[in-house]
């Protein structure tokens, strides 16, 4: 009979393990069970402290999924014959589930990927229990998908730092540079500097400027002080008032009034002055045609003229030379007809 409810009981304790492990597992796949899933994967170069098997998968706040496996890459692809060793293999790989019917319509993998969507570790709260985030990121191409030298089983989401993994590479960059500033030379110089600055304030010729200013300015005081500059200052405020005055004069108003009407007087006659040009211009146009006409008029008195002119100078040559032939000749012979 012991023996009997010994094994009874290990029995039992069998089947109560047996459903702890099924309830435990349905609590971590949550609502997995509820429709289909889709597995991916992701490869993180960080620490997955506080990411464990389970942990919800969120989009923007909103649960769509959780995390299935997490293990090295090397143990899970290996490395193959003859490819070096790389940090590919120093990558953890997260897999996870998502549920499709949680998500709706949404792009090809390739083209979400295309569009900026990337996984990152995420803390929830302070508790130091983190879980996975998908969302899109607006500088996407900061973090280009990882190529690694096996074929993945499931479609790949490439990831990117977290932001505590982001503020610890700023700061771990920012000491960095910090470390590379010389600042024992800095401080030399900083040192040399002061001291140079000491040197002239004291003899140099900074100290040889700032007395000639003290002179100057006890000079320029001295002056304020005397009477002089008043005195050029009440000469300068009475030649303003003349001016003044004489800007408000009568006389002035009306030669000012006078200048101005013949500035009008002028520009008028400005405005009169094209016709009077084109006037001017048709009466030289006639006097023109007109000479023209005269000239062609007198050419042929001018010619007759000059023609008479020479049978008298003739007549008066013939007349000098035989006065007697002229008066007591014969009459000329009569004219042959030349038709004959």
């Amino acid at each position: 009979m012991k023996g009997t409810s010994l094994y009874l009981r290990v029995g039992l304790l069998v089947i109560a393990g047996v459903l702890l492990g099924t309830g435990f597992a349905v609590f971590l796949l949550g609502k997995g069970s509820q429709g289909p899933a889709q597995i991916f994967e992701t490869y993180s170069a960080e620490s997955v402290q506080g990411l464990d098997t389970g942990a919800p998968v969120r989009y923007r706040g909103v649960q769509i999924g959780r995390v299935t496996e997490l293990r090295l890459a090397s143990t899970v692809y290996g490395r193959p014959q003859g490819v070096p060793f790389s940090q590919a293999f120093q990558l953890v790989m997260i897999r996870f589930a998502v549920q499709t019917d949680q998500i709706g319509e949404v792009p090809s993998t390739a083209e979400a990927i295309r569009l900026g969507l990337r996984a990152r570790i995420a803390a929830q709260g302070i508790t130091g229990v983190n879980y996975l985030e998908l969302d899109f990121v607006q500088n996407a191409e900061r973090f280009p998908p990882i190529d690694v030298p096996w074929t993945p089983r499931f479609a790949v989401i490439p990831s990117i730092p977290s932001t505590v993994a982001q503020v610890r590479g700023a700061a771990e960059t920012l000491i960095d540079r910090l470390s590379q500033i010389p600042l024992e030379q800095i401080a030399g110089d900083l040192a040399k500097l002061v001291g140079s600055l000491s040197q002239q304030t004291t003899s140099g010729d900074l100290a040889q400027t700032l007395r000639e200013t003290a002179q100057t300015m006890a000079r320029v005081r001295a002056i304020m002080d005397s009477g002089e500059i008043q005195q050029t200052l009440t000469d300068f405020r009475r030649t303003a008032e003349s001016a003044q005055s004489v800007a408000a004069s009568p006389e002035l108003r009306r030669a000012m009034a006078s200048a101005a009407a013949a500035a009008d007087e002028l520009r008028r006659s400005a405005e009169r002055l094209p016709g009077t040009l084109q006037s001017f211009e048709r009466t030289m146009r006639t006097a023109r045609e007109t000479t023209t006409d005269v000239q062609a008029d007198l050419l042929p008195i001018l010619n007759d003229l000059r023609a008479t002119t020479a049978s008298l100078r003739a007549t008066a040559d013939a007349l000098r030379a035989s006065p007697s032939q002229f008066l007591l000749g014969a009459p000329p012979p009569a004219p042959t007809d030349r038709r004959r």
